[in-house]
């Protein structure tokens, strides 16, 4: 009851802030209506009035001039109050018959009858009051647009909090302001409210059953299709869409009063209609909406418990592309707009645009499972509730409405500074928004900036434990990761040291990674680490090992089922693919989607054979076509047939007793999924296990999981074929005597870009260590093209570690081309210049 009383007063002075009493002749200083009163913009005025409302500053009367003369009457009305605590309207606008009064909501009918009126006297002003008053009235848009008239609740017995609770009256309101500096008399009004707010909800479900258990999970009372129609008749009116603005600029601190504190969706689920209302409004794009009302509304739109936000989310999934859209481009334009911190709404609004497919269980390990250990890090990523409330996360959305390329705010990503908001979202995520919380509008590039900072602050990290440990036990520990190999034994030395740091201590394996090669003297400032990497990947897929298998057509390797390999090799590429991304290090590893699914904690299915098993996939998507009789003409059992390493066949039973269960038309669902299940997953469990662990003991802390969806896991992983020389050109800098407008540089280029895709790859393997393009492409590549002397016959040389190329001033471009070509095709292993 205070609440309610502090509200109205605190609109009073707001709107005596805004609009003024009416008096022409007012000498209140604090009033808009006195001549001398400087103008206040609507922010400025709310802070305003709640100073005025604390130190119980006079209120103005409403001037008799403020108010509309009833023709019919005689007599002078009331001075005409700009709207209560619930924003009802009480001055007389209109003679009786056009006065609309009693309208306490619309409906489509009752919007065009009055519309009709307006129309026939050209004047629009009685639906354009109507429409305010409606519009910026909680209860009132509750109400409105319902789909069954006939059980439509009458608005006082609907809700409790009628206009009759709220003080109108001065005693009464001086009467809830003594009570303001009583806390205990406070606290004792509020319990007493809640219990018969509880009361009159308990009595009301008793009578006519709640809303919540008339309606399914995502049905609504209002009738989405009539707003619709209503706003395209209205909008096109331009004093109409300013009555909508201002509606709403009026209606969202209510609204977020009533959800911070009143729970209002607890007692009427209904309250979700006023959101479904506004969010139809085509209007919302315009930058007037964008800088008045849509701020407060996202914020007002965040305050909805859980359950109405799911709700929400699960309604509009079922909108059309054309109204997700629309809807989405709003939210773009907001965060473009206004650059401000109110995402959190839009974490949900992702959720809502996209349409999620059945997804099976998440096969997620723990690192306790992993390596038996408690998580070194309690305080992880914040996970989204809403996600946890609608059993689906937004980056496993396998086939959104709306592709993600179209979420993804350009804008936002060439501004955001990365370090602050990395800073938000890993120390101070409770307090501070940050917007890898949103990773969905953020790019590729962007978020591996993010996770690089994460990387490098756990190498840091690192370091100082073992200084720590190093000073207390007065044993002088390693701070790197120091792996020392023979080019011959690579394997073997690479998996004897890993396996005994994994056994020992896992940590060491997030400490930055140096790399030897017995008998060469080159320093690892990643290109060593580069060529490690690669080697080994090219000895373990090498398909006379019999690890992976090999597909022509797809040019992809999969999991060899009967590999005879023990799971420690499987551990290793794990390991190696964790590493890569760990220390900032791309590989040419060709692995189809569903590997990276997996690793991300999902299990494959059948849309993932497409890539993977194009054969198997063609055969049972033509088994799921098929208009004839497939038990007669196809003859299939839930028994299947593979062969081993020897070429031996090997039988299977997806079912019990499967080879005596003929695949029908009624169960070959199954027989695809879990034929899909076998090959994706149990004919290759102990293998991919053992792979994932190894990925899982180096990545397990980071934020990679809840940042990138598993195409942008592979980008990491391996970067991007799409090589744009020119970008690289454009971004390139130079050392050494050496500028863009040198003879030789401009012949440099002209070669390069005259190269075969062969040729490009051998150069960009000769001077980054690697034949793919980072994430962003080459365009965020650092290539330092430097002076290495006069012309001369040595062969140009490079420092994969720093992407630098060293190139003499040749005399002539054929001795260039010759030269570069020759360094290029034959350069292999490190040495000291």
């Amino acid at each position: 009851m205070k609440r309610a009383a502090a509200k109205h007063l605190i609109e009073r002075y707001f709107r005596q802030l805004t609009e003024g009493c009416g008096n022409g002749a007012c000498t209140n200083e604090l009033c808009a209506s006195c001549l001398g009163f400087q103008p206040l913009d609507h922010n400025a005025a709310a802070i305003r009035a709640l100073e005025l409302y604390k130190i119980n500053t006079k209120l103005c009367d409403l001037h008799p001039s403020a108010a509309f003369p009833d023709n019919n009457s005689g007599e002078d009305t009331q001075p005409a109050l700009l709207g209560d605590c619930h924003g009802k309207m009480t001055d007389n606008l209109f003679p009786p018959r056009e006065d609309f009064r009693e309208v306490r909501y619309l409906t489509e009918e009752k919007v065009y009858e009055i519309l009709s009126i307006c129309e026939g006297k050209k004047d629009y002003s009685p639906l354009i009051r109507v429409i305010g008053r409606i519009f910026s009235s909680a209860d009132g848009l509750v109400q409105s647009f319902r789909k069954d008239e006939e059980q439509h609740p009458n608005t006082k017995e609907q809700h409790p909090n009628t206009k009759e609770q709220h003080p109108n009256t001065k005693e009464q309101r001086k009467t809830h302001q003594a009570k303001d500096e009583d806390k205990d008399e406070d606290d004792k009004e509020r319990t007493t409210a809640m219990e018969q707010e509880s009361e009159a909800s308990a009595s009301m479900e008793g009578a006519t059953g709640s809303t919540e258990n008339r309606l399914g999970p995502v049905e609504v009372s209002v009738d989405i299709e009539a707003v619709r129609r209503v706003y395209d008749r209205l909008l096109s009116n331009e004093k109409m869409e300013s009555a909508f603005l201002n509606a709403l600029v009026y209606l969202t601190p209510n609204v977020e009063l009533d959800l911070t504190y009143l729970d209002v969706y607890d007692t009427n689920p209904d309250y979700l209609n006023i959101f479904i209302i506004v969010m139809e409004n085509s209007s919302l794009h315009s930058p007037e909406y964008l800088e008045m009302a849509m701020p407060l509304f996202c914020k007002c739109m965040s305050k909805l418990p859980l359950p109405a936000l799911a709700k929400l989310t699960r309604l509009w999934s079922q909108y059309s592309v054309e109204h997700i859209r629309r809807m989405m481009e709003t939210f773009q334009q907001l965060i473009t707009y206004t650059n401000t911190q109110l995402l959190s709404v839009v974490t949900f609004t992702f959720n809502v645009l996209c349409t999620f497919e059945e997804e099976p269980p998440s096969s997620e390990l723990t690192l306790q499972e992993l390596l038996g250990e408690e998580r070194r890090n309690k305080n992880g990523p914040r996970v989204d509730p809403l996600e946890k409330e609608l059993g689906v996360r937004t980056l496993d959305c396998r086939r959104p409405l709306i592709p993600f390329e179209e979420f993804v705010n350009e804008p936002l990503n060439n501004v955001l500074e990365m370090d602050k908001d990395f800073t938000f979202f890993k120390v101070d995520s409770e307090s501070k928004f940050s917007f890898q919380s949103c990773p969905f509008i953020l790019n590729a590039c962007t978020k591996s900036l993010g996770l690089y900072y994460d990387n490098r602050i756990s190498m840091y990290s690192e370091r100082r434990i073992t200084a720590l440990y190093s000073l207390v036990q007065g044993q002088q520990l390693n701070p790197y990761l120091r792996l020392k190999v023979r080019r011959d034994h690579i394997i073997d030395d690479a998996l004897v040291r890993l396996e005994m740091i994994a056994m020992e201590n896992p940590a060491d394996l997030r400490k930055q990674l140096f790399v030897e090669f017995e008998g060469e003297q080159g320093v690892d400032e990643g290109g060593v680490s580069k060529e490690f990497f690669q080697l080994v990947l090219e000895e373990m897929f090498n398909p006379d090992i019999g690890m992976f298998t090999y597909d022509e057509s797809t040019k992809l390797f999969w999991f060899n089922p009967p590999s005879l390999e023990n799971e420690a090799q499987f551990t290793l590429i794990g390991i190696v693919l964790g590493l890569a991304i760990y220390n900032n290090c791309i590989l040419d590893v060709h692995f189809p989607m569903v590997v990276y699914r997996k690793l991300m904690g999902k299990k494959g299915t059948y849309l993932d054979l497409a890539d993977s098993h194009p054969v198997q996939y063609q055969s049972l998507k033509e088994l799921l076509d098929y208009e004839g009789d497939v038990e007669e003409d196809m003859m299939i059992t839930f028994q299947i047939s593979q062969t081993d390493l020897f070429g031996d066949p090997i039988t299977y039973d997806l079912k019990e007793n499967g080879d005596k269960i003929p695949v029908s038309v009624d169960n070959r669902k199954e027989f695809v999924s879990l034929y899909s299940d076998y090959i994706l997953n149990k004919s290759v469990e102990r293998q991919f296990k053992a792979f994932r662990r190894g990925f899982q003991m180096v990545t397990n802390e980071s934020p990679l999981k809840c940042l990138f969806r598993p195409e942008e896991v592979e980008l990491l992983i391996c970067g991007s074929r799409n090589l744009d020389f020119h970008a690289l050109e454009e971004t390139t800098e130079y050392d050494g005597g050496y500028n863009k407008d040198c003879r030789i540089i401009k012949d440099f280029w002209e070669t390069v870009h005259s190269f075969g895709e062969e040729d490009k790859r051998l150069f960009l393997q000769f001077t980054t260590g690697t034949d793919r393009a980072p994430v962003g492409g080459l365009g965020k590549l650092k290539m330092i093209i430097a002076k290495n002397g006069p012309d001369t016959d040595r062969l140009p040389t490079s420092h994969t570690c720093f992407n630098a190329l060293l190139l003499p001033e040749y005399d002539s471009k054929e001795k260039l081309k010759e030269r570069l070509l020759k360094a290029i095709t034959y350069a292999k292993g490190f040495g000291m210049l």
